[in-house]
């Protein structure tokens, strides 16, 4: 008799896709869902020469403008915006990027954007963005 594990129209077991978001990420998005403070914007990317761990690299105020002037021109990132009243997350790779490094964020980007809850959309982050081009 087939099981979850052997039956293979189940797909079996479901697994990680091993990135490790750290908590600070989580943190950084509550503060700009809360209305009381003046931050808008979170930069997240890989911690240090990590190739799993995901943390904040910037956040601050100034909307969609000060986030694409914030962008890593190095590294993948993914972050969210407060924008007119709503959340929205993105996923940035720069031409810059190494194939490997570009394969691995891209597999991680839901791991990620999972942890960014209640946002109404995925924006196409650029550098010199504008709120108006969104």
């Amino acid at each position: 008799m087939p099981t979850l594990f052997t039956d293979p129209r189940s797909g079996g077991v479901k697994k990680s896709s091993g990135v490790n978001v750290l908590p600070i990420v989580a943190e950084t998005w509550a503060q700009i869902r809360d209305d009381k403070t003046d931050v808008d914007y979170l930069i997240a990317s890989f911690d240090g020469s990590s190739k799993t761990d995901i943390t904040v690299i910037s956040s601050g105020s100034g909307g969609v403008e000060a986030c694409a002037a914030a962008l890593l021109e190095n590294k993948p990132c993914y972050g969210g915006v407060r924008l007119r009243g709503r959340f929205v997350t993105f996923f940035y790779v720069p031409e810059g990027c190494p194939p490997l490094q570009r394969g691995r964020a891209s597999m991680y980007k839901n791991g990620v954007l999972n942890v960014l809850e209640g946002s109404d959309k995925e924006i196409d982050m650029r550098p010199g963005l504008t709120e108006d081009q969104c």
